[in-house]
């Protein structure tokens, strides 16, 4: 599988993106060609060799023949895009960063996503920029996207709305459940587009996979910052496809004084909530008193929620959270047919090859009640079903 770690070591804004796919491999002519398919007039691309703090890069720039861009709504920057002559997955991915920034910033200035100004984000570099970073990911086949934890600076930064603090209010909205770090150089280093656009096509947040490593490039920021290079570093390659991989967070939490009875409800409302898995293990505190220790896989989307649940529904006084990463079968779901009726298999494939298969209990139990046979005779039954199928 084609994939790429975006190393934001020193933040990430958006013309940096475009920079890093360019100096990853990305060709500046194909990317000229499909930024024309955009109905935008006004503005040319350039690319260039620069140093940042003694590591050389490529600068990405958008050249704009008017520089006094008027200010656009989400609906008119998804007009262009959609009106484009552009690959039906880069329309996709340019609508998704479009929308997710409008949905930030109309949450930090408390007003609807079509009354939106988008102001600096929404002038002809901005669109350039989200479309350029869409174009490049297709053009070197990217399947997967991973990302670092985000450096965000200190400070304060000029912008439209007058002095705001670093991480833009904006940023900080879209970099929410997403691992940061802000450093020590006061200066804004990751921007709100930069921000929109990993965090939307991201697929996986931290370290860098297991990959077989074809290409590095830097993409470079406008200015010189002292004591880091100000660039955004992306590493191309190739991981196993013949899993899938993922990020998740894992809760956990000891308890010794809680009845067991309450498990119960705990386990139902976790699972109803979307978490992964939840499991328990016997362990012995201090003065050797028995007691369990509270495992629930969750990902970053429902972590919160299932924490609210284990402070709501445990005697536990804290949790302890840390990310992992899964390394997954690719799955699939079959109906085989059985001389007692029809089950539901789960495939797990390594590869082409089909490695474990489970039958669903549900529809074992259910048919093994009703023919009056022994549940393993259904598992047996439905397994050799779905080899014969597959």
């Amino acid at each position: 599988m084609r994939c790429i770690h975006f190393d934001c070591f020193s933040g990430a804004s958006g013309d940096m993106i475009v920079g890093a796919l360019l100096d990853a491999g990305l060709d500046l002519e194909t990317l000229r060609r499909e930024l024309a398919r955009l109905k935008l007039t006004g503005f040319r691309v350039e690319a260039s060799r620069v140093v940042r703090g003694g590591l050389s890069g490529t600068k990405f720039d958008v050249v704009v023949d008017r520089p006094a861009q008027k200010h656009r709504h989400l609906s008119d920057v998804l007009e262009i895009i959609r009106e484009s002559g552009l690959s039906e997955r880069v329309k996709r991915d340019g609508t998704r960063v479009f929308q997710r920034l409008a949905e930030a910033e109309a949450r930090v200035h408390d007003t609807d996503v079509e009354k939106v100004h988008f102001h600096e984000v929404g002038a002809v570099d901005a669109i350039v920029d989200v479309i350029g970073a869409a174009v490049g990911l297709e053009a070197l086949g990217i399947e997967r996207v991973t990302v670092s934890a985000f450096r965000t600076g200190t400070g304060f930064i000029e912008c439209a709305h007058g002095r705001l603090p670093v991480p833009a209010p904006a940023t900080a909205a879209l970099l929410e459940g997403f691992p940061v770090t802000a450093g020590d150089v006061e200066a804004e280093l990751t921007t709100p587009t930069g921000a929109a656009v990993l965090t939307t096509l991201g697929q996986a947040f931290g370290d860098c996979p297991a990959m077989r490593l074809d290409s590095v490039g830097y993409g470079a920021g406008a200015r010189e910052i002292d004591g880091t290079p100000n660039l955004l570093r992306v590493m191309v390659g190739e991981t196993d496809a013949r899993t899938e991989t993922d990020r998740m967070w894992v809760l956990e939490t000891n308890i010794d004084d809680m009845s067991a009875e309450l498990f119960e409800v705990l386990f139902e409302k976790l699972f109803a909530a979307g978490v992964k898995d939840v499991f328990t293990t016997s362990i012995q505190m201090k003065k050797g008193r028995p007691a369990v220790k509270l495992s629930v896989i969750v990902s970053r989307e429902v972590r919160s929620t299932a924490e609210e649940i284990i402070f709501r529904e445990t005697t536990t006084f804290g949790i302890r959270a840390y990310e992992v990463e899964r390394r997954k079968l690719r799955r699939e779901s079959v109906r085989v047919r059985t001389e007692f009726g029809e089950v539901t298999v789960k495939l797990g494939r390594l590869g082409d090859e089909i490695v474990t298969t489970s039958p669903e209990y549900e529809d074992c139990r259910r048919l093994a009640a009703e023919h009056g046979v022994a549940l393993k005779e259904l598992y047996e039954k439905a397994r050799a079903a779905a080899r014969e199928l597959c």
